[in-house]
């Protein structure tokens, strides 16, 4: 488990980061490297998901709920958004699905 978790966190990062990049790029005018290495994290976003033991639409409908949690964060800690507590709320009740979907046990 703590290995699934932590590709999650670092599939997050990568596709968060990557997405933030392209975004200074095109929204605030900054470098093509901007873009070039948002693009290269975006890749590396999608290869680590095919490192989840579980099938598919069970990897990415828990990664969604993985997403939602470090966005929150992202946006508090890089954005300096401080999250609410609804941000709070749905963020736990996002990572509970995490944990139902991909750890629960199955027969």
């Amino acid at each position: 488990m703590i290995q699934s978790l932590m590709l999650f966190i670092l599939a997050g990062l990568c596709e968060i980061s990557g997405g933030y990049l392209v975004w200074l790029w095109l929204r605030d005018g900054k470098s093509l490297w901007f873009a070039a290495m948002g693009i290269i994290l975006l890749g590396l976003y999608a290869v680590l998901p095919t490192l989840q033991a579980a099938n598919f639409g069970r990897v990415y409908a828990a990664y969604g709920g993985v997403f939602v949690v470090l966005a929150i964060l992202w946006g508090w800690m890089v954005d300096r958004i401080i999250p609410d507590k609804f941000d709070v709320l749905g963020g736990g009740i996002a990572l509970i699905g995490v944990f139902i979907i991909m750890y629960v046990p199955r027969q």
